[in-house]
């Protein structure tokens, strides 16, 4: 360690300037409103569904398979992202990704085929948008952060419930006034825009500006670029399926995933306007789950940071099982009280399972935590990608959602119970080797 203590003197802060607020910070804020901007593009599939079944004669079942498309590679991009992050910087990753989006969501105006769906919104901006992912967050907060590691995550995995409090209203108001294009093509645009930010402002490691972590007693240097991405990213997971804990953590995301990204956030539009609602009203509810997701998900970082994750996650997912088993009842053509409450309890435990998520991987898998993450959070997208599909299935069967929520309010408490069997005992510092 004598090396790490000559490498951290040249870089201690001058005496008057040691209360000046950290570098990782303004870092974390960057990220935030990155993924903000990123955000727009997870806004608009559920405004979708029905101006494409009009406007083209798709079934809810083919533009759902788009969307679980989307979801699926949102999920199992988000490992390889983490590795390529480590081999090319953060920068270039995500500069990269926004761009991918922006080309899928743009080329989707001319489109004229089901198949062109697919490959636009379910192939590209899914690629884009899953070196986007939560794994982002996790590199950033991982590599940045000693102290306050949940409360970051949880302020990081906000900011994309802030995207949908601000894109949603705007693009319902797009869709039904005018037409999906325009809002297709902001979409592209509000990528495109957050590009300059991320270049310009976006640092990959403190060691490159010569600061400590936040909150780390020692300087670390920057570690070498790592080669072989693809190959440490599947190293990684040969050898977290080998643990039990992994198993548990991704079979509870995937029921996160299926009960969130899948269910409300695709289905919920739909859904409410098959009751009557306006698509509009519909969406400024979901709106309202965003500006709750805020709180929700920032106060789950700091009780990670104080009580057992394990506990938090059982009782966000018994909770969040309990108001879908209600939602049936609650749905119609007006905005009532017990659905503003339903709105209310839902945003606050819309992501809250993010940060105790994160610190149980960090807890069991060290180093390679942020690279496990990615692959417990394409589980997370598995499950939403099947229940964006199914759902869109069962209401061209059924004709109602009913079944797929109480389906769903029945797996949250299967997860609620998963979690709380996950072990105590870390079961290695890394798991790959160079």
């Amino acid at each position: 360690m004598t090396q790490t203590t000559e490498a951290a003197a040249p870089v201690q802060a001058p005496p008057g300037r040691r209360h000046r607020v950290h570098r990782a910070w303004f870092v974390a804020a960057v990220t935030f409103v990155t993924i903000i901007g990123a955000a727009a593009f997870r806004s608009l599939p559920g405004l979708l569904i029905d101006p494409l079944h009009q406007d083209f004669g798709w079934s809810r079942g083919t533009i759902g398979a788009a969307v679980s498309i989307n979801l699926a590679l949102y999920g199992l991009t988000a490992p390889f992202a983490a590795a390529l992050m480590d081999r090319f910087g953060i920068r270039k990753v995500v500069a990269v990704a926004l761009t991918v989006i922006a080309l899928g969501s743009g080329l989707t105006v001319w489109m004229t085929a089901a198949w062109q769906l697919l490959l636009c919104w379910g192939l590209l901006v899914g690629l884009g948008s899953g070196s986007m992912a939560l794994a982002f967050a996790a590199t950033v907060t991982n590599r940045w952060f000693t102290e306050r590691r949940g409360l970051v995550s949880g302020i990081l995995t906000a900011a994309s419930a802030s995207g949908q409090l601000i894109f949603l209203p705007l693009l319902s108001w797009m869709v039904e006034s005018y037409d999906w294009r325009p809002a297709a093509v902001t979409v592209a645009l509000a990528a495109l825009a957050v590009v300059p930010f991320v270049w310009l402002l976006l640092r990959d490691h403190p060691a490159d500006v010569g600061l400590k972590p936040y909150g780390a007693q020692e300087f670390v240097p920057k570690p070498a670029p790592v080669t072989g991405a693809a190959r440490r990213t599947l190293k990684v997971l040969g050898s977290a399926v080998r643990t039990g804990p992994f198993w548990l953590l991704a079979g509870t995301f995937a029921i996160c995933g299926a009960s969130t990204n899948g269910l409300i956030q695709t289905h919920f539009v739909p859904a409410a306007h098959d009751h009557g609602m306006p698509v509009t009203a519909a969406a400024s509810l979901l709106a309202v789950i965003g500006v709750f997701d805020v709180v929700g998900t920032i106060a789950s970082g700091w009780f990670t940071d104080r009580f057992e994750p394990r506990r938090l996650l059982a009782v966000y997912y018994a909770l969040r099982g309990i108001s879908l088993l209600f939602l049936p009842m609650l749905l119609g053509p007006s905005v009532h009280p017990p659905m503003i409450f339903f709105i209310i309890f839902y945003g606050l435990d819309w992501v809250a399972t993010v940060p105790p998520t994160l610190a149980l991987c960090r807890e069991q898998y060290g180093e390679d935590s942020a690279i496990v993450f990615g692959w417990v959070l394409a589980s997370h997208q598995v499950g939403a990608a099947l229940i964006a599909f199914l759902g869109g299935v069962a209401r061209d069967v059924f004709g109602t959602y009913d079944m797929v929520w109480y389906a769903s309010g029945t797996l949250c408490a299967a997860a609620a119970l998963m979690a709380l069997v996950i072990r105590r005992t870390p079961t290695a510092p890394a798991l790959a080797v160079s």
